[in-house]
């Protein structure tokens, strides 16, 4: 089991790994071969599993994105939307509350100044169609 703290962190390092990947046009394969470090297991995990279900989770992204394309998000937000809706459909051990808050702040830290309210307002939508049990979602902060 991961602590909160490394779990933000393998969620950093997660959104850095899609984002190259993604610039590069290289499968995360690639570019996982070329650190000269291996990241933590969870960032890893997260990326593969976004590399693995891209498709599903694109279809819900795009199901969700009320006029907005994928290829018009930045490229950040992609990333993070694409790896929380990871989370929020494959990874059930991680609570929504969590997993919409931590892809808020990192789109916070690291995106454009809408970007936070973007991500909280669309991953809120797909929690509810992938985790409906939950009830109604709080925006996050």
């Amino acid at each position: 089991m991961f602590g909160l703290g490394s779990r933000r962190e393998a969620r950093e390092r997660a959104l850095e790994l899609l984002y190259e990947s993604e610039l590069k046009d290289q499968p995360l394969s690639a570019v996982l071969e070329d650190l000269p470090v291996a990241p933590q297991p969870y960032a890893v995990a997260l990326a593969e599993g976004v590399e693995q279900y891209r498709d599903r989770i694109d279809a819900l992204i795009s199901a969700n994105a009320i006029d907005w394309s994928l290829d018009r998000m930045p490229v950040v937000d992609r990333a993070l939307l694409r790896m929380a809706t990871f989370e929020l459909g494959w990874r059930l051990d991680v609570p929504t509350s969590v997993v919409i808050s931590e892809a808020v702040q990192l789109a916070k830290s690291y995106s454009t100044d809408e970007s936070g309210g973007f991500v909280n307002g669309l991953l809120a939508t797909i929690a509810h169609e992938l985790r409906p049990g939950e009830g109604k979602l709080e925006p996050q902060p």
